[in-house]
């Protein structure tokens, strides 16, 4: 009986890992489409599984010293992807905001912060935003995180405050 719990518990600890993978195929649907030719762009992508990110998340801003709010908003997460380019260009970001504004997404912030852009579009139907995304444009190198969950607009007004204070 103790080898099947065994056997049980070291399938169960590979399923929660496999869906932590990092890949150098796009993650975002848009980047993912094979229409886009980006020439010699690096593509890094990592899907987090929020169950084991949520109590390291909370504990890092705990440490930070971060207030309730921020918080609770990590709470209110259920997906992350994360992807990285490595030598992208204007045009990329360019397409990327035209499939977003097509794709029923609304700008919301842009921030400059330490030489970089930080632009935050969500998607929203009714009261609840489900989807956000975070684009970080320094130079060559982007960021893109698709942050899923069920948020409201003062969530997201609390999170842009709290990065807009630092």
């Amino acid at each position: 009986m103790k080898t099947l719990q065994k056997i049980l518990l070291t399938v169960c600890a590979l399923f929660l890992l496999q869906s932590c993978i990092v890949s150098e195929k796009p993650n975002i649907d848009f980047f993912a489409d094979n229409r886009h030719d980006y020439n010699g762009a690096k593509f890094t992508s990592i899907n987090v599984p929020m169950i084991l990110a949520k109590p390291y998340i909370k504990k890092a801003l705990k440490e930070s010293g971060e207030d309730k709010d921020i918080l609770a908003l990590v709470k209110k997460v259920s997906k992350i992807k994360v992807l990285t380019v490595e030598n992208g260009d204007k045009a990329m970001l360019r397409e990327y905001a035209q499939y977003l504004n097509d794709n029923n997404y609304e700008d919301w912030a842009t921030i400059k912060h330490d030489g970089d852009n930080v632009n935050v579009r969500v998607k929203q139907k009714g009261e609840t935003i489900k989807n956000m995304l975070i684009t970080v444009n320094s130079d060559k190198d982007l960021v893109f995180v698709d942050v899923r969950g069920k948020f409201t607009a003062d969530d997201i007004s609390k999170m842009i405050n709290s990065a807009s204070d630092k």
